[in-house]
């Protein structure tokens, strides 16, 4: 027993160890991630299916309370124009045509005016706007509904379309665990052998 115990290198047994330790860990965490993805989606469903307005969101974490929900914005003034890939709301590929607003207080919003098949910039002075709030790289957006200047409807913000894979990431690092133990035991292996 002391003569294997001896060949076993401590080192690496024990970098070893930590890394599987670091998987397993890993993937419990993606495990609570799913838990935590499937209980936000059930309650963006909700809102989605809400008719209620809420306030437009000033903050971060007022942002995550308020996606799929309804809202208003009143723009004052359009300070920018963008031209973004877009589907309507028939499904069909063509332009997101999106502003930048302030309001009379300077809070400034992404709105999502409606969509066309062109690229073109649509002339839009401002005004209120009513629609959902859905996410945007960095915050939110609210698209409009209705569409505004002279516009058609853009796919409604969905929560089905945020991917909730953690399952799939937990099981590679469950794999990634147990492959590491393989190789290693058939390493310990071949150096007894030898």
């Amino acid at each position: 027993m002391n003569q294997v115990t001896r060949r076993i290198p401590i080192v690496a047994t024990i970098v070893v160890l930590a890394a599987v330790a670091t998987m397993i860990a890993l993937g419990v965490w993606q495990l609570q991630r799913k838990e935590w993805k499937e209980d936000l989606l059930v309650r963006y469903e909700g809102a989605a299916m809400s008719s209620a307005e809420v306030a437009w969101p000033t903050s971060e974490p007022a942002i995550e309370n308020a996606l799929y929900h309804r809202s208003r914005f009143d723009c004052a003034q359009v300070t920018g124009h963008q031209e973004r890939s877009g589907q309507s709301a028939g499904g069909e590929p063509g332009w997101a045509h999106l502003v930048t607003c302030r309001n009379a207080s300077g809070r400034v919003a992404e709105i999502a005016l409606g969509w066309s098949d062109r690229p073109d910039i649509v002339q839009w002075s401002g005004g209120a706007v009513t629609g959902m709030i859905g996410p945007t790289t960095g915050g939110a957006k609210l698209v409009a509904d209705p569409p505004q200047a002279g516009l058609q409807p853009l796919a409604r913000p969905d929560p089905r379309d945020i991917p909730n894979n953690h399952f799939a990431y937990a099981i590679q690092w469950f794999l990634f665990a147990a492959t590491a133990l393989v190789i290693y035991a058939l390493a310990l292996r071949k150096r007894w052998r030898g």
